[in-house]
């Protein structure tokens, strides 16, 4: 990922993008391997199940939640670690796009799902409302941010923030709604950010601006892509029948258990992510023509723009209708989670 935007990025300032990416994220990985380090000193053995399963005292498995969990807080990531993600994103080109929004994030998610909440239950039901805060905070900020934003990438970058910090509250639910959900929308969000961002790239190759004043009537010249893009950005905002509905609706359920007040101010906040959705779809696709911005080259989708889209589409509208394909894998592991907490 570093030479993909160092190297291909599309704007001057890949390279500070490409160090900052570097640097936070090395950051995050030297907390991590701290933790696990220090595991190995304390029990002498670097087995994965014996490491993570055995007995630490209070403060030492204190101390070891708080170096993980920072640690993979960066990779997420949650506030105030975010400020590498945006930079990355805006800078790297389309697939770099793509593999950090459908492969990189999830990374962090899996990890306090595999590492924390199998081995550190008592500590994060402790700390579980500074937990949720965190993802509260971060989910809230990034939302008003993308709110501000005039590029296109940043505010699909901020909505991706968004996002992930609200699949937080599910993991801290600590109950099989929430964990389900959380679970389910690493899948929508992969699915979601990376046909945004693909949709970014196919303008993007045509007018060479990612500026979203400059756009304006694309529905005309474009039907074709202008239909994947508006079930992209239902998608994006939880739509009923879309894949990431599922996963917000799971989460918010799980939440009530935990906290009303949190999850009624977070499910409050996700009109947010409705109204910078609309607003970007409907800044792009439709309004007047711009008078001094004149687009001179027409080109709806060619085929293989067409065939990677589509696929996207049906990923969305399946899983979104016949979510049981993914619960079907995930319900009887997350359970042992459920069970071994009890």
């Amino acid at each position: 990922m570093f030479l993909f935007i160092g190297i291909w990025g599309s704007r001057t300032r890949k390279l500070y993008a490409a160090y900052q990416f570097f640097f936070f994220t090395l950051s995050g990985s030297v907390l991590i391997l701290i933790a696990f380090f220090s595991m190995y000193l304390n029990k002498g053995s670097s087995s994965f199940e014996f490491v993570l399963n055995s007995f630490y005292f209070e403060k030492r498995e204190f101390f070891y939640f708080l170096l993980l969990f920072f640690g993979f807080s960066v990779k997420i990531p949650t506030l105030p670690f975010h400020i590498w993600l945006p930079e990355a994103h805006v800078e790297a080109p389309t697939p770099g796009s793509v593999i950090l929004a459908g492969i990189l994030l999830k990374l962090g998610s899996y990890a306090i799902l595999r590492f924390l909440l199998s081995s550190f239950i008592y500590v994060s039901h402790d700390l579980i409302f500074f937990l949720l805060i965190i993802a509260f905070l971060g989910f809230v900020y990034t939302s008003l941010i993308a709110l501000n934003q005039i590029d296109i990438k940043k505010i699909i970058a901020y909505s991706s923030i968004a996002h992930m910090n609200f699949s937080l509250f599910g993991f801290f639910c600590q109950n099989i709604l929430g964990l389900n959900g959380s679970f389910f929308m690493m899948y929508g969000h992969a699915i979601t950010s990376s046909a945004l961002f693909l949709g970014i790239g196919v303008l993007y190759d045509r007018y060479k601006t990612r500026i979203i004043y400059y756009y304006s009537q694309i529905a005309i010249f474009m039907p074709f892509f202008s239909f994947f893009y508006f079930i992209f950005i239902l998608s994006n905002f939880g739509f009923p029948g879309t894949v990431n509905f599922v996963g917000e609706f799971l989460i918010t359920v799980g939440g009530i258990y935990i906290s009303i007040i949190i999850i009624l101010f977070s499910a409050l906040a996700l009109i947010l992510s409705v109204v910078y959705s609309l607003f970007l779809y409907n800044r792009i696709f439709f309004g007047f023509l711009q008078k001094y911005w004149f687009i001179r080259y027409f080109c709806d989708l060619i085929r293989l723009e067409f065939y990677i889209l589509i696929l996207f589409f049906f990923l969305i509208i399946i899983l979104g209708f016949f979510p049981n394909l993914i619960f079907e894998i995930s319900y009887s592991n997350l359970s042992k989670i459920i069970i071994i907490n009890t």
